[in-house]
């Protein structure tokens, strides 16, 4: 393609600053409209963006203000020829440059200030230039001012619309179909405001045993009936596939706030709960995070999340709404995804009595190198049907409710140490029990006496780290300490206490770049229990631990396969159970 310099371009157009006669409005607006364009910038093809429709606009956005700079910097207006520190006085083009500056307005600098008179253009770029000095001479003349152009410089445009009647076209034409795109997407995107994102997971998950597998089994509970602990052999589970769905809706109403609305189905079970778990701690040991139903029924949509974050103060932030998520606010980990780790491990198995629940978080820096974090929750999980907090019967402040505080350290981006304390209540079951770790974790197993229980309380400490000590390999690890009162119906009280810890290793871009390798060791419960009230959790004294291995790999940006196998030595806290080995492969879509 021909190219000129940039002086060029101005000894061409400097007839337009130099003109002092007089021509007739009307002749002026025929010739000019006719050639003159609706902007005075190109646009790029947009048929490979491959984003969402709003992202697409914004994109084309761009693209429109960056195709005719090489170097992709913006283009600066300037008022003065002054301003542009590169050009001198002494320059042979000054005069004609200082003109269309400061009378015509229709030359740009660099964002650096600077006019680059020596860089090659092109002829495309000759013809947007063009283009703006039509549209500034069309405002002249809309202004009054026709006086201002001469049947001279109308002849010397005429001439260089000829000579660029093609480059003119062709900008014309881009521009027409991006018209006609923007049109298309905005009539037709989802929303102005709201982004929608999802989650797709496919589980095949089996288990096995080196032998028979005593379990704590209580039967349902039923009001006025005192549950009885049987220890029957567990069965073993077939080989299963399921799946589950996470779609959320994303909206923002000033561009710092976020409305989460999450909506989730699904049709898992984990092989070990429904099998070899002892009663109370369905979802906790094996259970493959995503290996799920997302409800107390499969295959039913339910609300997972609705919650509002909004910022307070001038750095700090509020999340409220009838069903927050916890896991999403305390207890993180750099290592650990949803979908590369069990429900033991997505946070302390202390920690939480309202995994999902109604309530406030706030959250603040505090410095450079310290956060902190107090949230209170009442129970508002999806699993138990109609949450404490939404029951009149117990609603924000009678039923499950957590109240926690995490205070977080980061000295560099490689390591973050946090500590926690949760204060929690935990509400009685229908048959006079207290506990079980599905819905009171703070209170692993299920705890009774002669008379029943009214409620009971439990605190909670819990510091959790991880440490990035190279590109490829980190450390990560939780302990907590648990203490809970059971309060008796008939009087006085009982104390249970809980110990667990947790220590990784994680392996990042193993492989392949985006792929993590994580080896996870625990003790996921282990009590203390002088008053025996405990009928489900402590087995036969036992002590169980899990190793968990997990591998994410990529197979695209949007799609991973995560294999994992769980080791589950002493399960039940029975020290004469054999070892259960659990396997899943897990598919990852995410769109």
């Amino acid at each position: 393609m021909k190219k000129v310099s940039n002086l060029s371009i101005l000894l061409s157009l400097s007839v337009l600053a130099s003109s002092t006669s007089v021509y007739a409005e009307t002749e002026v607006k025929s010739q000019l409209q006719s050639a003159s364009i609706s902007t005075s910038q190109p646009s790029l093809a947009v048929t490979e963006v491959k984003l969402s429709e709003s992202e697409t606009i914004r994109a084309i956005n761009v693209e429109l203000n960056t195709e005719l700079n090489r170097s992709k910097e913006f283009a600066q207006n300037v008022t003065s020829v002054s301003q542009l520190s590169d050009v001198k006085p002494t320059d042979w083009a000054f005069t004609a440059l200082q003109s269309l500056v400061e009378r015509y307005g229709c030359i740009a600098g660099y964002p650096d200030r600077t006019f680059r008179g020596k860089q090659a253009t092109t002829r495309f770029e000759f013809a947007a230039g063009l283009n703006a000095c039509l549209d500034k001479i069309n405002e002249i003349i809309s202004a009054g001012l026709a006086d201002k152009v001469s049947k001279e410089d109308l002849a010397t445009l005429k001439k260089l619309q000829e000579e660029f009647a093609a480059e003119l076209a062709t900008l014309r034409g881009r521009v027409d179909a991006l018209d006609a795109k923007v049109e298309k997407l905005e009539s037709q995107q989802f929303s102005t405001t709201t982004k929608l994102s999802g989650l797709a997971f496919f589980n095949v998950t089996g288990a096995s045993s080196g032998g028979d597998v005593l379990r704590e089994n209580l039967p349902t509970p039923v009001a006025g009936v005192a549950p009885v602990r049987t220890t029957p052999i567990a069965t073993k589970p077939n080989v299963t596939m399921s799946g589950l769905v996470w779609l959320t809706l994303n909206t923002s109403f000033t561009g710092k706030d976020s409305l989460v609305t999450q909506l989730a189905v699904g049709n898992g079970n984990s092989a070990y709960s429904s099998t070899y778990g002892s009663s109370g701690f369905f979802n906790t040991t094996a259970a493959t995070f995503t290996d799920q139903t997302a409800g107390a029924a499969a295959n039913t949509f339910v609300l997972r999340e609705l919650s509002y974050t909004f910022p307070v103060f001038e750095k700090a932030s509020l999340v409220v709404g009838p069903r927050v998520n916890f896991y999403k606010y305390f207890d993180g980990n750099r290592f650990i995804y949803p979908w590369n780790t069990t429900f033991n491990s997505i946070n302390s198995t202390l920690l939480s009595n309202a995994k999902r629940g109604a309530g406030a978080i706030f959250m603040t820096p505090l410095g450079n190198q310290f956060d902190f974090k107090v949230g209170y929750l009442a129970e508002s999980n999806e699993f138990g049907g109609t949450g404490s907090a939404a029951n009149p019967t117990q609603g924000l402040f009678g039923g499950n409710n957590a109240l926690t505080a995490e205070f977080g350290f980061k000295p560099s981006d490689a390591f973050k140490l946090r500590l926690l304390y949760s204060r929690t209540n935990l509400a009685p079951n229908i048959d006079g029990s207290v506990g079980g770790a599905g819905f009171t974790p703070s209170l692993p197993g299920t705890a009774f006496v002669a008379g029943g229980l009214n409620n009971g309380q439990s605190d909670v400490f819990v510091a959790n780290f991880d440490w990035l000590i190279a590109k490829g390999f980190g450390l990560f690890g939780r302990y907590g300490y648990g203490s809970t009162n059971v309060n008796k119906t008939l009087g006085g009280s009982s104390n249970v206490s809980m110990q667990t810890f947790q220590v990784g290793a994680a392996f990042p871009d193993l492989f392949k770049e985006g792929a993590l390798a994580m080896v996870s060791f625990a003790m996921p419960f282990k009590f203390t229990d002088d008053s025996n009230v405990l009928l489900s959790g402590k087995g036969n004294g036992g002590t169980q631990y899990d190793l968990e291995l997990s591998y994410v790999y990529p197979l695209t940006k949007n799609i991973s396969l995560v294999p994992a196998a769980y080791f589950i030595f002493s399960p039940n806290n029975f020290s004469n159970n054999p070892t259960v080995y659990v396997g899943n492969l897990q598919a990852v879509f995410s769109f």
